[in-house]
């Protein structure tokens, strides 16, 4: 696991079977540091994300 520092946030990063994933939640944590993953589902929620993944899925 590496991190970084960005605007004063810590942010790691993560490699599994050679492929790099970034913490959505670090990121989130900077946003609303007290409930992280309200920011998360907010974006999951957004029209543009939901065509995305569907999209992706096919």
């Amino acid at each position: 696991m590496a991190k970084i520092d960005v605007m004063d946030k810590e942010i790691r990063f993560y490699n599994v079977d050679d492929e790099d994933f970034i913490s959505l939640t670090d990121i989130a944590r900077h946003k609303n540091a007290d409930a992280p993953a309200d920011s998360d589902k907010n974006g999951l929620r957004s029209k543009n994300t939901i065509e995305w993944l569907g999209l992706w899925v096919k």
